[in-house]
Formats: structure tokens, C-alpha cells, sequence
């Protein structure tokens, strides 16, 4: 038996700043010589909600042991999102498995556009405006790897520049480039394509976007 739990777990009475999601409890029954003996596993997304997200699997024989082992092994796994403003720098796909998503940044106002899985990720790492897509299979594990996958694919365009070896100006125009440097969203919902990565091609459209 397995079931999404769309509340979170944050507010247990723990002594920790992390907000935590329970996105799946799965209940497992072993035939034994004196019977069934049944263990649950829990998958747990936890994040700060500024930037810093990740998850984790606990198995034991009950519910609330299975969830609590979840998050400690989801709070030794965080990885750290770059985020411009209250979006992602770029658009990635990714692909894990059978599952297949797809991030996009959104303007301000836009809300989080998702659901299931990557929505628990999403939220829990702070991300405010974000379009996204799931192909491919529905099992949640999958589907969370995906986006914490996709996730660490991510690189501002301060970090291309820096790579490259050149100014941010001339990888992104002025404009956008005094947008990053504030740490707000570009105008217009604008993000700038030098952080897709590829070739020196993507800033000269950007620029003269």
C-alpha cells in the first residue's frame, strides 16, 4: 500500500528550522512460517526553504520510525539550488530512470507550476516561480532524484562568466546583468540564456533580447 501525504512534517515538536514533506509511505507485508510482518518505508523531501533541499528514504517497522530515519537522511544529502530572485537561473531537462522532467524559470507572480513529487521538492527548497514537467513514470523515488538531479545542473550566470573567464556584462548586456547582480528576477521574467551552458552563441541572443 503506498499513499501521498501532502502535509508537512515540520512542526513536530523538533528543534530545527528545516521544513520537511512526507511524499510517500509504503507498506510492505512479509510472509512468515507465524504469519505477516509488515515494515513501512517513508520518502522524505526536507529544505530550508532558501535554497537548500534534499531527500531521503527511511525503512522500520513503524510509521513514525520510518519517517524520522527518512529525515535524517534526507538532512546528510542537502544540496544547494542557485536561484535568481525567487526562480531558477535557466531551463534544464534532466532524465533518471523511466522519469523524465523539465524546469523552466517563470516571471514573478507565476506560482510554483507542478505537482506530485516535484512539487514537495520545489517548495521545500524555496523556489516561488517555476514552471515544470514530468514524462515518463510516476514513481515518486524516481521522480524526486530527477529533480534534485536537475537541481545541481543549474549554474547562474555569474558562475558561466566566472568559468569562462569573462565579465558578466558580456555574457548576459547590462541590463540583465544589473538585475543578477541584485539577486533579482530579470525584467520581464527575462533569464539569461549564457547560464544554459553550450556555446558563446546563447549570451548574444540574450543580449539583444
Amino acid at each position: 500500500m503506498s499513499r501521498n501525504m501532502g502535509r508537512g512534517y515540520g512542526d513536530r515538536g523538533e528543534r530545527s528550522e528545516l521544513a520537511d514533506r512526507v511524499v510517500r509511505v509504503n507498506r510492505v507485508a512479509k510472509v512468515v512460517k507465524g504469519g505477516r510482518k509488515f515494515s513501512f518505508s517513508a520518502l522524505i523531501v526536507v529544505g530550508d526553504m532558501n535554497g537548500r533541499v534534499g531527500a531521503g528514504i527511511g525503512k522500520a517497522r513503524e510509521v513514525t520510525e520510518a519517517i524520522r530515519k527518512g529525515m535524517e537522511v534526507a538532512k546528510r544529502n542537502m544540496i544547494t539550488v542557485p536561484m535568481v530572485g525567487t526562480t531558477i537561473p535557466h531551463a534544464v531537462e534532466y532524465k533518471w530512470g523511466a522519469a523524465r522532467i523539465m524546469l523552466k524559470p517563470a516571471a514573478p507572480g507565476t506560482g510554483v507550476i507542478s505537482g506530485g513529487a516535484m512539487r514537495a521538492v520545489i517548495e521545500t527548497a524555496g523556489i516561488k516561480d517555476i514552471l515544470t514537467k514530468s514524462h515518463g513514470t510516476n514513481n515518486p523515488i524516481n521522480t524526486v532524484r530527477a529533480t534534485l538531479a536537475a537541481l545541481q545542473q543549474l549554474k547562474t550566470a555569474a558562475q558561466v562568466a566566472e568559468l569562462r573567464g569573462r565579465d558578466l556584462e558580456q555574457m548576459v548586456g547590462k541590463r540583465l546583468a544589473a538585475a543578477y547582480k541584485g539577486n533579482s528576477p530579470p525584467p520581464g521574467g527575462e533569464v539569461a540564456a549564457a547560464a544554459a551552458g553550450g556555446t558563446d552563441r546563447a549570451p548574444e541572443r540574450a543580449q539583444g533580447g
